[in-house]
């Protein structure tokens, strides 16, 4: 990021020095000033600056606050941290005059009102810190994590772990996208070992541990399908064992992903048509309070535009309600007792009703259940092995797999175990399980046209405004980059967090935690930012 400020440390202090504009050639003093090497860069987190340099280790995150009262003082902070297991932080903080009250770091966009809401901001101050690593271990140039603009506020329409807004949307958290430019030829002295990549992708998701989350998960796969894993923190907190490497999780709204390919397959058979009615083929199903079955087409269903009702109001009690099945039918009742939110077409807001509705009409043209479809059309024909949507009554993750942790209200406080329960209430909004690297070949697979022929890539990949500042497409969305746009999803329920990216070079990346981050007290507010799914 040429022009930016990039710091050089010295293992007892740190001092700026801005980077030179490209084109520049770089003065021996400069090079002096920079221990590391000539080839650091820096990114922008938010309203901090990450400077990285890529052979010493060593990360420096910059930021600024203001102190308040008369003087109007602004401490300039500089946290020093060195990617190795630990990730150890070191913060010292310098006290300069700031009485104009501009920001600290002149390359630093302003905050977007969805990033700037007081319920997300300790949790996207944690997140943004990993994802801004990760950015610069994986060499995606993006990676994303929480709430994505739009994206990831799954099951639970107004509060919990990816709600009917979008992880980001739904629930007010901020969008959290880092982007880490590539100097000329970094990316070749980047990762030159399996052993050093794995290690560098521990070191940011211990991170995500250091800052209250009981386990992590990462893969990462280059675009040949190299691919690396790490966990990091406790897959058990009972008995203290570390998450099983690449172990099976809960993906939550993930799952909507597998549920646009599908009905994209039926697009291509001639079988379904985007811009038909859904009453076309679910005749006389979708009616209630302002919801006309006529007037939604499949596309808006796949787009979070139809206006349905999201199915809950607010998050139930998950402990409650673990060991109860519920049909699909009747979770579109519960939603169908509500208005509609607006006229089909007029916005976008994050539903997870849609995909319920999406799941009858897969099963009616498709005529099988749609589990069963999704192993046979893309599960099957990728290898996939741990990736399944449970059958009726299955409680229990098939494969190995770390716990996955909650509390009794959905707020910060004491974790319980509630990896054993039934997602059908989630259904084909998020009831699906997967593993980190298995994720990350479905959305290589998907993109690379091994499971859609191109045109209906690109069809997926119209996307409409979203209501927090993004962009959704048809089961998908995206992040823009100053190297590309980066496409993928997030997914969170009771148990689990996920968020899994494309970058532009074709590498992908999947981060998991084994709690919702509305239930971790030093990553969230204690307000709901994300609902289930």
């Amino acid at each position: 990021m040429k022009g930016d400020w990039v710091s050089s440390a010295d293992g007892g202090g740190g001092r700026l020095y801005r980077e030179p504009m490209s084109g520049q050639a770089l003065s021996a003093a400069y090079r002096k000033n920079i221990p590391f090497g000539r080839d650091g860069f820096s990114v922008n987190v938010g309203m901090a600056l990450l400077a990285h340099w890529p052979g010493s280790r060593m990360s420096a995150l910059l930021g600024s606050r203001k102190t308040g009262g008369m003087s109007k003082t602004t401490n300039k902070t500089v946290k020093w941290f060195r990617r190795d297991d630990s990730d150890r932080f070191a913060d010292r903080s310098i006290a300069t005059s700031g009485a104009d009250g501009s920001s600290f770091y002149p390359s630093v966009a302003p905050r977007s009102a969805s990033a700037g809401r007081s319920a997300s901001a300790p949790r996207a101050r944690t997140l943004r810190l990993a994802a801004a690593s990760l950015a610069g271990l994986i060499g995606i140039g993006a990676a994303s994590f929480g709430a994505v603009s739009a994206q990831a506020d799954e099951v639970a329409p107004s509060s919990a772990s990816v709600s009917s807004r979008s992880l980001a949307s739904v629930h007010g958290a901020s969008v959290l996208t880092l982007d880490r430019p590539t100097p000329s030829g970094q990316s070749a002295k980047r990762g030159t070992s399996k052993a050093a990549q794995k290690r560098d992708l521990k070191a940011t998701i211990q991170t995500l541990v250091d800052n209250g989350y009981p386990g992590a998960l990462a893969a990462k796969t280059d675009k040949n399908g190299n691919a690396v894993g790490a966990t990091a923190g406790k897959g058990n907190l009972a008995t203290g064992e570390a998450p099983p490497l690449d172990g099976e999780v809960r993906i939550a709204s993930n799952t909507k992903t597998f549920v646009a390919v599908l009905i994209m397959k039926m697009v291509e058979e001639g079988k379904v048509k985007l811009d038909e009615p859904i009453e076309t083929y679910l005749p006389g199903l979708i009616k209630g309070q302002g919801v006309d079955g006529k007037k939604i087409t499949v596309r808006q269903l796949l787009q979070h535009t139809s206006g349905l009702p999201e199915f809950w109001s607010g998050l139930p009690d998950f402990f409650a309600m673990r060991n109860d099945y519920v049909s699909p039918r009747d979770v579109l009742d519960m939603a169908l007792t509500r208005p509609a939110q607006f006229a089909p077409g007029a916005k976008f807001t994050y539903t997870n009703t849609n995909y319920i509705v999406l799941g009858l009409l897969a099963e009616r043209v498709g005529k099988r259940p749609i589990a069963e479809q999704i192993e046979t059309k893309i599960v099957k024909p990728l290898g996939l092995k741990h990736t399944y949507m449970p059958k009726e009554g299955e409680k229990a993750l098939r494969g190995k797999h770390p716990r996955g942790y909650h509390t009794r209200d959905n707020k910060p406080g004491k974790l319980e175990d509630i990896t054993d329960s039934d997602p059908s209430w989630a259904w084909a909004a998020g009831s699906m399980i997967s593993t980190p690297s298995e994720l990350n070949k479905f959305t290589q697979a998907l993109h690379s046209g091994k499971l859609l022929r191109q045109a209906s890539v690109a069809e997926m990949k119209k996307v409409v405004a979203t209501d927090k500042d993004g962009t959704y497409g048809l089961g998908i969305f995206s992040n823009k980059l100053s190297c590309g746009v980066a496409w993928g999803h997030t997914g969170g329920m009771p148990g689990y967090l996920s968020a899994r990216f494309l970058g532009p070079d074709g590498s992908a990346v999947t981060v998991v935690t084994t709690a919702m981050e509305e239930v971790n007290g030093k990553a969230s507010s204690g307000q709901s930012v994300l609902s289930p799914l």
